[in-house]
């Protein structure tokens, strides 16, 4: 009689060796998962705004139409100066609303309102009086 003797010695060190790189692979995934941010991040509101009245005084902003601003989670700025709080930094501008801005601007001053909570950019515009 023939016996045929099988040598099995390699299989588990191997499986072995492609676990751990597996895991390895996995665990580096997860890793910069967390350390450059690619989860969800936050979006700015998308709306349509318009710069209207503007005067020495102050000018009107106007919501064409897109997503409700709270006054207090955007910021303006008049050529790099913080504008401060709008009506006490209390409601909303929705689509159709118009809400008077009173600071000091000159010609060809730049206005940027930015979201507070992503620092992006809403909407800019340069002052023509």
């Amino acid at each position: 009689m023939f016996k045929m003797n099988r040598n099995e010695d390699a299989v588990s060190p191997v499986i072995g060796v492609i676990l751990m790189v597996a895991i390895t692979v996995i665990l580096a995934a997860v890793i910069a998962a967390f350390v450059f941010g690619m989860g969800p991040s936050e979006m700015a509101p998308q709306s349509s705004l318009r710069m209207s009245n503007v005067s020495t005084s102050g000018f009107s902003l106007e919501h064409q139409g897109g997503d409700i601003i709270k006054y207090d989670g955007i910021n303006i700025t008049v050529d790099g100066s913080d504008i401060g709080a709008i009506n006490g930094s209390t409601g909303t501008l929705s689509a159709g609303e118009t809400i008077y801005i009173s600071t000091t601007v000159a010609n060809l001053d730049a206005v940027k309102i930015v979201d507070i909570n992503s620092q992006q950019l809403i909407s800019d515009f340069t002052v023509n009086i």
